[in-house]
């Protein structure tokens, strides 16, 4: 199951909605196209960043089908397809592979605070119910249990499972996963700040939120690591340093929601419980894509 290897830049997109808070499709095709035209190697609908937990069942289908359609083939698409019921995670990833995702993003069950062994389980029931290869994602921020490394390196030794998205904050942990695993699994930074620092310890890239913002300078970090130029990565790491600070100086997304608003990209509108930028926020976001030239 691992023919190629995941490495880059993938934009764990948002889910653009109208003002009156429906999904909004042609809004999403002319992101997912700026995306494309980015340079970005792999999309991302439908995680944390997608709002995912709020859409329907029918949007969450319909988010992913668009998404298809307007990669067409051109680049994997990385579907968000997690639950913290291990049954429900099975149901929505048949759908996606049903709408023609490459691959299934499978985050660790939130709320319940499964042990490892537990975590082991989980997941290799939904491999065993799917054929799509499973990328992983570690956020143990926002579903307080941690997948340590071990239990990563036993999911990789499976072929199912073919990347992690490491956000644990540990750069540490990080580097054992790097150190220990099998050819063909990728390891993908999942928080913007640990980019550089996962790559030149011989990480593959990241699933980035800032991205949404500013593709063509994640994409050219990415692929300055991807050929070795350091020095050329620590510049473009520098100029985007004010957009990743701003896009997480409230919860992600809703601080991307507001600089993509800001540049005309869609409505600044999410679901409750997340709200729009505080007021007094605005100012310092607009200074951000300001300073790193990204408002005409």
């Amino acid at each position: 199951m691992r023919s190629n290897l995941l490495r880059g830049c993938g934009t764990a997109i948002v889910t653009p909605f109208t003002a009156a808070g429906a999904l909004d499709e042609p809004a999403l095709r002319a992101f997912v196209d700026a995306q494309l035209a980015a340079g970005v190697r792999m999309i991302i609908p439908c995680g944390s960043t997608g709002e995912a937990v709020t859409l329907t069942p029918e949007e969450h289908r319909r988010v992913v089908e668009i998404t298809v359609e307007q990669v067409n083939g051109r680049i994997p698409v990385v579907a968000g397809a997690g639950s913290n019921d291990t049954q429900k995670a099975i149901t929505l990833s048949r759908e996606m592979q049903a709408v023609g995702a490459t691959h299934l993003l499978q985050v660790t069950p939130m709320y319940n605070k499964p042990p490892q062994r537990a975590l082991l389980a989980h997941f290799r029931a939904i491999a065993d119910a799917c054929a799509l290869p499973i990328v992983l994602y570690n956020v143990p921020g926002r579903t307080a249990v941690n997948m340590e490394a071990a239990t990563t390196l036993t999911l990789a030794a499976d072929p199912r499972f073919v990347a992690v998205k490491e956000a644990s904050g540990s750069l540490a942990q990080m580097t054992e996963i790097l150190r220990e695993r099998p050819d063909g699994f990728s390891v993908l930074s999942g928080d913007d700040g640990f980019t550089l620092s996962l790559m030149a310890h011989g990480g593959d890239g990241v699933i980035s939120v800032a991205s949404n913002v500013a593709p063509a300078r994640v994409v050219a970090l990415c692929e300055a690591m991807l050929r070795g130029d350091l020095v050329e990565a620590r510049r473009l790491e520098a100029v985007l340093a004010p957009v990743i600070d701003a896009c997480f100086i409230e919860s992600n997304p809703i601080p991307a929601k507001a600089m993509l608003a800001m540049m005309g990209h869609m409505h600044d509108v999410l679901r409750l419980p997340l709200v729009s930028l505080a007021d007094a926020l605005r100012d310092r976001v607009r200074s951000a894509l300001e300073r790193a030239s990204l408002l005409s």
